[in-house]
């Protein structure tokens, strides 16, 4: 004999999207069937449109002058805090990167751990980038001349479409780490990862808006990130490879700071480095007269 349990239909979810720090539905109402490798429906994604691109860079130009204006200390203690709450959902990361990459359980394990060291690697790096890329330069005259990074500004960024989780983090907390803000428009076959990273964010001291999370489609959203006039610099990663110069033509107009599309998705397991912190830095001269 049947039960009520037998005949029960499971609900799916429907994931919202991470703007301004709150979790608004999509502006179009759209919604995408998200599956695993092996076909079965895990949930329900936001499709984000143009006027969530425009909402979510509002909310990032918003919050830039607090975060920018953050000591290298804070930030680094806000980007561990990140670093803990992951800690604490694990079991719940390593599941969605199961799902959503088809990998072993092992293995999500593995990159789940690397992700978690991926914000603790680049929070150590906030309060020594003003040593690292500044210097005391040398000059004729009774004047003391000095360069400072600061941060560039709104950075948009087409999150890797493989890597949905460590690959994604490699290429936000950077951004972060550098004192900008952040429009991420997440893998759209393997969203889930990166919404469970929007709610950390949103539990972790992570001001509202520094952070702004889009699932959708990156060959419909790229174009208006990379023509949008406050975005400052656009990290193409995970850019269709048939939209990728037209995306950089795009944003030449409007003198942006361009991370071109690779040829092949970088492997998200390589030993980081400085080179996205540098690109997201501008560096500030002074000049200042010495007296006697």
């Amino acid at each position: 004999m049947s039960t009520p349990t037998d005949a029960r239909v499971p609900v799916a979810k429907t994931y919202k999207l991470y703007v301004g720090g709150a979790f608004p539905r999509s502006e179009s109402g759209r919604s995408y069937p998200v599956h695993s490798t092996k076909g079965a429906l895990l949930a329900h994604a936001a499709q984000a449109s143009r006027k969530d691109v425009r909402d979510a860079v509002a909310a990032a130009v918003a919050a830039g002058r607090g975060w920018a204006g953050a000591t290298g200390y804070n930030r680094g203690q806000v980007l561990y805090r990140v670093a803990e709450m992951m800690q604490a959902r694990h079991d719940q990361f390593a599941d969605d990167v199961v799902a959503a990459e088809g990998v072993s359980r092992r293995r999500a394990t593995s990159l789940v751990d690397a992700a978690i060291d991926r914000w603790v690697w680049y929070a150590g790096w906030t309060d020594k980038l003003a040593s690292v890329l500044g210097s005391v330069n040398s000059v004729a005259g009774p004047f003391v001349n000095f360069s400072t990074p600061e941060p560039t500004g709104v950075v948009a960024v087409l999150a890797p479409q493989e890597s949905a989780l460590l690959g994604l983090v490699d290429v936000l907390a950077p951004v972060l780490a550098a004192g900008c803000t952040a429009v991420v428009v997440s893998s759209w076959e393997r969203p889930l990862p990166a919404i469970g990273l929007a709610e950390v964010l949103a539990t972790s001291d992570v001001p509202g808006g520094v952070a702004n999370l889009l699932t959708g489609s990156a060959a419909e959203l790229g174009p208006w990130l990379a023509a949008h006039e406050d975005v400052a610099a656009i990290d193409l990663v995970g850019a269709p490879e048939d939209a990728a110069a037209t995306l950089e033509e795009a944003a030449a107009a409007s003198v942006k700071r361009v991370l071109p599309r690779p040829a092949t998705e970088p492997d998200p397991t390589a030993v980081p480095s400085l080179a996205r912190l540098r690109t997201y830095c501008e560096i500030k001269t002074v000049w200042h007269p010495v007296g006697r």
